[in-house]
C-alpha cells in the first residue's frame, strides 16, 4: 500500500475552468506546497474528463506530487493518474484496487460511522472525513460533522488502522486548517481557499505552512 503525504490536498474542480486553465492551477499548487492534487469533475463527458486529466497529469510530471481523479476509476486508468478518490456511491475500493493495482493511491470519503466501518475494511491508502464545516463548493445532503464529529470518526478509524492517514474536507480556510489539524487531522483538502484566492500560489504556501506548524505542535 503506498504511503500518502496528505498534508495539503488541492482539489482542482472542473468549474474553475470558467476562469482559469486547470492544468496550470494544478501546477501552481504543486510548486507551492500541495502534497496531493485531485481532479474533480461532476458534469463533463468522459472524453473531456480524460483529456483534462491527462493535461493535469502532464503538468504535474516534473513536480513529484501525486495526482488523483475524483470518483472515476475509468478516467484515472485512462489518464494514467496515480489513483482515485472514492465516495460512498462510487466503485467499491476493493474493485478499484483490483483494476488500478497495488501501487495506486486509493482514498475514501468518510461521513459517518457506516462509512468508517467500510473504510476500515477497504484496501485504501487514506481516508478523508467530511464535510467538517459548511461549504458552498459542493451540495452535501449530510450535515457537517464538526470538529467533535471529526475527532470521533478519526478515533474509530485509527483504532483499527493506526497508520492510516486521515484528512479533513469542506469549508476549510487558513484558520480552520490549523484548528482541524490540532484536532488530529493529518492534513486538509481544499478548493476555494486555494483556487479562489487572489493569489493561489501565496494561498497554497500559507496553508501548507499553517498545516506544518499545527502538525509540529501536535507532535511535541
Amino acid at each position: 500500500m503506498p504511503r500518502v503525504d496528505y498534508r495539503l490536498n488541492a482539489i482542482v474542480d472542473a468549474r474553475l475552468a470558467e476562469n482559469a486553465n486547470l492544468a496550470e492551477l494544478a501546477h501552481v499548487a504543486a510548486l507551492n506546497g500541495a502534497t496531493l492534487i485531485q481532479y474533480r469533475d461532476k458534469s463533463n463527458s468522459t472524453r473531456t474528463m480524460i483529456d483534462q486529466a491527462r493535461a493535469i497529469g502532464a503538468a504535474l510530471a516534473d513536480t513529484g506530487v501525486p495526482f488523483l481523479v475524483n470518483d472515476r476509476v475509468d478516467v484515472a486508468l485512462a489518464a494514467g493518474a496515480d489513483g482515485v478518490h472514492l465516495g460512498r456511491d462510487d466503485m467499491e475500493a476493493a474493485m478499484a484496487r483490483s483494476i488500478l493495482g497495488e501501487d495506486a493511491i486509493i482514498g475514501l470519503t468518510v461521513k459517518n460511522e457506516t462509512d468508517a466501518k467500510a473504510a476500515i475494511a477497504a484496501p485504501i491508502a487514506y481516508a478523508c472525513i467530511g464535510g467538517v464545516y459548511e461549504t458552498l463548493s459542493k451540495h452535501n445532503p449530510d450535515p457537517p460533522v464538526g470538529v467533535d464529529g471529526f475527532a470521533r470518526l478519526r478515533k474509530m478509524l485509527l483504532a483499527a488502522k493506526p497508520d492510516l492517514p486521515v484528512g479533513a474536507i469542506a469549508g476549510i480556510d487558513l484558520k480552520r486548517a490549523s484548528e482541524i489539524v490540532t484536532a488530529g487531522a493529518d492534513g486538509v483538502a481544499l478548493i476555494s481557499a486555494i483556487f479562489q484566492a487572489a493569489d493561489p500560489a501565496t494561498a497554497t504556501r500559507e496553508l501548507r505552512a499553517s498545516v506544518d506548524r499545527a502538525l509540529a505542535e501536535a507532535r511535541r
